[in-house]
């Protein structure tokens, strides 16, 4: 899904300008827009964009979605931000202020305080931030503009740091400036236009600053603009009311991709008849150096590996949220070992994953671990290439039929996801499985 932010600069009341935006969104094919100064608060109603639907806002902060996407939960939380829940994704835009730094300061640190509110949900803070995050960011004339105070870049990597964002338009060479404009005869060039997105979405979220909107005969605005191209499949728009059926309906069509609900993880689950070998690797390598006693396999399917965790002397139970499969959630905590085998790939976007792990995490004593176990991008890369698999999200409809979901998931981003959820890699010290073919990454909880 594209999407775009950008500062508008109040300029959409004027015909052509609006025409221009309208037919670079088009051109862009962006789902979802969001916009900093779309319009003059005077004015009582928001510009008609042809191709799109109003989602909310006002003169200061404001949101379109194109006709064919669902409008997202729009909120204000404050006269600065504008809050999308754009399925699993948490979006906010800001305007900070443009007059005082101690103010954008006050308000980075309000963002991190709404960022720890989403508790692991995956976000992305994107807008005008009227600041320059580095030095070479913000330069006036050919010196380095003194606008932006150390109290706001302290509070800036505080937010990055604390929420696990990545400036993701920073780059490693000369900065791309997203505002120009003289000031007393000097340019004022700043990166001051921002997309901080949750680590773990970074690596594969391609992220473009658009100047055109800005220079030549179709500029409508004097900010660039963003391009996200983010790992979302957005809903579809309901059907207009006049609508008394759709065609699936009555064809009993399988749904086109975006469309499927009834997510059923359940499915994958395979029935073996003897361990897995994540679950031998566990008792062969981890058990004994680990000091594990108390073992709960989070996720366990049909329940094959338990019995094997039994059967090799380990305290353990299972749990499967599929209530078929007979395994309730523990009435007890404070296992030694909590082991999440194939449950992160199935799952159907980043969310879900983050709040798996944070299931599995609560099962967890002080200074335990969860040992993630998961198919490696290698491997749904080639299966969905063989399979015809359809894109969702950031992974495939394993088969849209079923409703069975896949990503392959390396051992990096499920350290990433683990960060989301309060588990870090655990140390050097800790023992090394073999395991062939299928991504694991061992987790620590913070010890009491």
């Amino acid at each position: 899904m594209i999407f775009a932010s950008i500062n508008l600069n109040k300029r959409t009341g004027a015909d052509g300008a609006r025409a221009r935006l309208a037919a670079w969104l088009r051109s862009r094919d962006v789902a979802v827009v969001v916009a900093q100064e779309p319009y003059k608060p005077a004015d009582r109603r928001p510009p008609v964009l042809p191709g799109y639907v109003f989602a909310g806002g006002d003169g200061h902060l404001a949101a379109w979605v194109r006709e064919d996407v669902r409008v997202p939960v729009v909120s204000t939380p404050t006269d600065w931000a504008q809050r999308l829940e754009l399925g699993w994704l948490t979006v906010v835009q800001v305007h900070l202020d443009a007059c005082t730094s101690a103010a954008r300061a006050s308000q980075l640190v309000d963002l991190a305080s709404m960022a720890a509110g989403e508790e692991g949900r995956p976000l992305l803070i994107c807008g005008d931030f009227n600041l320059a995050p580095r030095p070479e960011d913000g330069v006036y004339g050919d010196e380095v503009s003194g606008f932006t105070a150390d109290a706001e870049r302290k509070a800036l990597e505080q937010l990055l740091d604390s929420a696990g964002l990545v400036d993701t338009t920073k780059g490693e060479g000369d900065p791309t400036f997203t505002f120009e404009r003289t000031f007393s005869g000097r340019l004022s060039r700043f990166r001051c236009d921002l997309a901080l997105l949750s680590d773990h979405l970074a690596p594969e979220t391609p992220v473009t600053t658009d100047g055109t909107v800005r220079t030549g005969e179709q500029a409508f605005t004097d900010h660039s603009a963003l391009l996200l191209d983010l790992p979302v499949t957005p809903d579809a728009a309901d059907p207009p009311e006049d609508v008394l059926f759709s065609i699936g309906e009555l064809t009993g069509a399988d749904p086109a991709p975006g469309m499927y609900r009834a997510y059923q993880p359940h499915k994958t689950a395979m029935s073996r008849q003897g361990p897995s070998p994540a679950a031998r690797a566990v008792t062969a390598t981890l058990a004994g150096p680990l000091g594990v006693s108390t073992l709960l396999d989070h996720g366990c399917g049909r329940g094959a590996d338990v019995a094997h965790y039994r059967s090799a002397g380990l305290e353990a139970d299972g749990y499967d949220p599929h209530a078929d499969f007979g395994w309730p959630r523990p009435e007890r905590g404070g296992y030694d070992l909590v082991t999440q085998a194939f449950v992160l790939n199935v799952l159907p976007n980043p969310w879900e994953r983050v709040r798996a792990l944070q299931d599995a995490a609560s099962f967890v004593r002080p200074g335990g671990h969860v040992l993630v176990v998961t198919r490696s991008p290698e491997e749904i890369t080639k299966a969905a290439a063989a399979g015809g698999w359809a894109r969702h999200h950031d992974g495939f409809w394993s088969s849209e039929g079923k409703g069975t979901f896949q990503r392959g998931i390396s051992s990096e981003e499920a350290v990433l996801l683990g960060r989301h959820a309060g588990l870090s890699p655990a140390g050097n010290s800790a023992p090394r499985l073999s395991l062939s073919g299928v991504s694991h990454m061992l987790l620590s909880t913070v010890a009491g």
